[in-house]
């Protein structure tokens, strides 16, 4: 199929399919014992998500504690900088918690009262999905386990005190590469062991059905105020729209309310230190079709189909796979996915903080770069960049590693 043939106008309401699948990815690849509850959890988003009582609810905390909706900004500075293209970023840095995550986290956490349960279980790389659900846990009154790769949480020190001061149990995981795929891989272990009491909310558009569809849902506030806002800024849509990706969770939150509009979407992956296997995270770029954490999509891995090592320099980007529904619309044409290094990435951080006074998190400074590479090359125009978080977490490693940039 071919972006031609999709009727994008009525895309979000057939897609996923019932069982989970965009084209051939998707799906739910669990253990037996988990079908029946993760089909409860489907079919307690599918009543919630048409009750009133409960989008009136979202939208409450959505104003009234998370300080949405969060500006569209023009970076004015940063454009002349480069020529006569200008970038915007969507602020989700301003968001609470300073980053998008928390747009999905207290949807899942309204959902996890709904159905009864007492606890909420998650994995995080950067630590920003983790801050989130620990806020989230807060708020509502739930316990919450957060599993972190001990890579990241040596590099993510500000986010780990913030989950334990929010009064999560951050639980360290010392297998393999210690970093987001060993995260995942432990915090569904232990949700196997107590199902029954709690939640599992996965941090991104990934996972087994029906979480790539809720988390979308949840995370597409993002594009439904950037259009509105970028269209009552300057009368016209955006020419192009630029977000990072690793599981896609940001990505799919600001494209997919475009995707019927005459806008370029693009994605960016993180290329990390190169090509070679284990020096980056880009999948769709150079992955292919396999199953992983409960879902068909496209994935790093070795010959056996085991996963590839994978690197970057943002922890919450460090992923050997990606949404399903990236996948297809990568295979649709619908969006184009690029890349970014990690020099190319602390180039952006470095430029945005120096000259519009914002700090982007690493994660971000990957749209950021590609979106300023892109202006440089464009006569005139405008580029919307997603600003999915705040760079106060990474702030001591850059520290460490480009301190002579001062």
């Amino acid at each position: 199929m071919l972006m031609k043939d999709v009727d994008f106008a009525v895309y979000r309401k057939n897609t996923p399919t019932q069982d989970g699948y965009f084209g051939t990815y998707g799906g739910a690849f669990i253990p037996p014992q988990l079908v029946k509850e993760f089909e409860n959890i489907y079919t307690a988003y599918q009543t919630i998500c048409q009750s009133s009582k409960f989008i009136s609810e979202l939208r409450r905390i959505r104003k009234e504690f998370q300080g949405r909706p969060t500006p569209t900004y023009h970076c004015e500075r940063l454009s002349q900088s480069i020529g006569n293209c200008q970038i915007y970023l969507k602020r989700e840095d301003l968001n609470h918690t300073g980053a998008h995550k928390l747009n999905h986290c207290m949807g899942e956490g309204l959902l996890a009262k709904y159905m009864g349960k007492k606890k909420i279980i998650a994995e995080t790389g950067a630590g920003q999905h983790g801050v989130a659900l620990a806020t989230a846990a807060a708020f509502f009154g739930l316990k919450c386990d957060v599993y972190m790769g001990e890579v990241d949480i040596a590099k993510q020190a500000p986010n780990v005190a913030r989950m334990k001061l929010l009064g999560a149990r951050v639980i360290p995981v010392s297998h393999g590469l210690k970093t987001l795929k060993e995260a995942v891989d432990a915090a569904f272990e232990g949700y196997l062991n107590e199902y029954e009491e709690s939640i599992y909310c996965i941090g991104s558009v990934v996972g087994p059905h029906p979480f790539p569809l809720m988390v979308r849902d949840f995370q597409s506030v993002v594009g439904i105020e950037a259009r509105e806002q970028f269209q009552e800024m300057t009368g016209n849509l955006p020419d192009t729209i630029v977000a990072c990706v690793g599981g896609g969770s940001n990505a799919a939150g600001i494209l997919t309310p475009f995707l019927n509009d005459p806008v370029e979407l693009i994605g960016v992956e993180p290329l990390g230190a190169g090509t070679e296997v284990g020096q980056h995270a880009a999948s769709l770029t150079y992955g292919s079709e396999g199953i992983m954490h409960g879902f068909r999509s496209i994935m790093l891995q070795d010959e056996k189909g085991e996963p590839s090592p994978v690197y970057s320099i943002a922890s919450g980007l460090d992923y050997p796979s990606v949404g399903p529904e990236h996948a297809y619309l990568r295979d649709l044409g619908r969006v184009r996915y690029t890349t970014a290094t990690d020099e190319e990435a602390v180039d952006a951080f470095f430029t945005l903080s120096r000259l519009e006074g914002i700090i982007p998190a690493l994660e971000s400074a990957h749209a950021v770069a590609y979106a300023i590479k892109l202006a440089s090359e464009r006569p005139s125009g405008s580029i919307l960049v997603n600003c999915s978080g705040r760079g106060d977490k990474d702030l001591d490693y850059v520290l460490e590693h480009y301190g002579d940039r001062l």
